[in-house]
């Protein structure tokens, strides 16, 4: 009996960690570009932690639209007097001599009260402006929110680019070494019979061990930009990343071919600043306000209870109700109130200063920008045509070796030569592919 319920828990045990590793059990994902930014956005911890301030913000418009709303609280008391108070009263109201005292003890033992009271703002400047100030804050936590997305967009879209640059990148070498394999067992061939020199063969060897080992470096280096654009996107590094797509689906077309002087209209950055001074300036407003008076209006209600015996504490209430109106007018302040205001101009000063600076640093960054991009298009068509060149090369000097009229040292350096056409050209496209994005951003094209 003992022996089957060790082998029942046994069982059980390994359905429950079987049931675990499912659970946990690594995901796989195939997205293209537009997958990954949308994944990115319900997913990427800056965005959802933009979201939660969306929704403080819309917490605290509620929270201050309610200062101006009834108030109502509810209080309840009970005392017992240990010992009375005992006041002193002139003798002459009990026939006693002038000038002499006696002490008096007055209240019950027992009270107790039950109040109820309402208040009202009527009239509060400061109270107004706070009203229009948490509506622009609201909107200010919706525009960081837009950056947010923005910064998530580009930051997915390059590291997306990266792992396609690097995948290019992988399939130019294997073309390369492919054909470096089939030229170098022909060279071994060519020597086996006496046709070719060991050292044609020893040329080509050193290059295809450079090529292995760039390969294996491009792999790893392809590992971590996978990682890392799992982790631009919110994904867990452990779970499984390929990608829909190529270099060749994506259009570096030209866009605009002048600086757009207006583009900083576009730019969340500018209208981050344009909200942030209208809330200095509703802070002016509010220092201002201060000097108005407020009016409040009030009422309250109790009962009453009284008794030396605890037990008829309850049995009488003796009811008060009060309504009224509470009008405060600031007088003087020792000039405090008038240093606040001056101190809030100061800040709106200095946040149009801040505006006018930004607008014409993204005029800048939009020349800037598109003189990049422009740049990186003519020298990537550039390096298209030296890589095509390369290979035209090596075919005619493999041609000519196979022939007997070249020898195999201008084989070797057309190899080499391509070699390094094929990186001036991968990084030039990944150049030209971040120009663009950052082009995009600048023109505020990324919403």
């Amino acid at each position: 009996m003992k022996t089957q319920t060790m082998l029942i828990t046994a069982f059980l045990s390994l359905l429950f960690l079987g049931s675990n590793a499912q659970q946990t059990e690594p995901q796989s994902y195939n997205f293209n570009l537009e997958e990954c930014i949308n994944y990115a956005y319900e997913h990427q911890t800056s965005l959802l932690n933009a979201a939660i301030d969306q929704k403080i913000a819309d917490s605290k418009v509620k929270e201050t639209t309610a200062i101006g709303l009834p108030q109502i609280s509810g209080s309840a008391d009970f005392r017992d007097f240990i010992k009375l108070p005992t006041s002193l009263l002139p003798g002459e109201f009990f026939g006693q001599p002038a000038g002499s005292t006696v002490p008096v003890t007055f209240g019950v033992k027992y009270n107790s009260s039950l109040n109820l009271s309402v208040n009202q703002l009527l009239f509060d400047g400061s109270y107004i402006v706070g009203l229009q100030a948490s509506r622009t804050f609201k909107e200010l936590s919706n525009r960081a929110f837009t950056r947010s997305r923005i910064e998530t967009n580009v930051a997915v879209t390059k590291s997306f680019y990266m792992v396609l640059v690097n995948n290019k990148q992988l399939d130019l070498l294997d073309a390369n070494i492919e054909q470096l394999n089939e030229q170098l067992n022909q060279v071994k061939a060519l020597y086996k019979n006496g046709f070719a020199e060991k050292i044609d063969a020893d040329r080509l060897t050193v290059i295809a061990n450079n090529l292995s080992t760039e390969r294996q470096n491009i792999v790893r280096a392809l590992e971590i930009g996978i990682n890392l654009l799992k982790f631009q996107m919110g994904l867990p590094i452990q779970n499984k990343l390929t990608l829909n797509g190529s270099i060749e689906n994506i259009k570096l077309d030209d866009m605009v071919a002048k600086s757009d002087t207006s583009a900083y209209a576009n730019r969340i950055e500018y209208n981050l600043l344009q909200t942030q001074l209208k809330l200095n300036q509703l802070d002016l407003k509010r220092y201002k306000f201060q000097y108005l008076p407020s009016l409040a209006a009030f009422g309250s209600s109790s009962l009453q209870y009284q008794s030396n015996s605890f037990r008829d504490l309850y049995s009488n209430s003796f009811p008060t109700t009060i309504v009224g109106l509470q009008l405060n007018i600031p007088i003087f302040s020792s000039g405090m109130k008038l240093q606040r205001v001056k101190q809030a101009e100061f800040q709106v000063q200095k946040s149009q200063n801040i505006l006018a600076d930004t607008k014409n640093a993204i005029n800048l960054d939009v020349f800037s920008s598109l003189t990049a991009y422009t740049n990186s298009l003519n020298t990537l068509k550039n390096q298209q045509s030296n890589l095509d060149l390369a290979n035209e090369v090596l075919r005619v000097s493999k041609i000519k070796y196979e022939q007997g009229v070249g020898s195999s040292l201008e084989v070797t350096q057309a190899q080499t030569a391509l070699k390094e056409a094929e990186n001036n050209y991968i990084n030039t496209l990944y150049e030209a592919l971040i120009s663009k994005v950052d082009t995009q951003k600048a023109l505020g094209l990324i919403q």
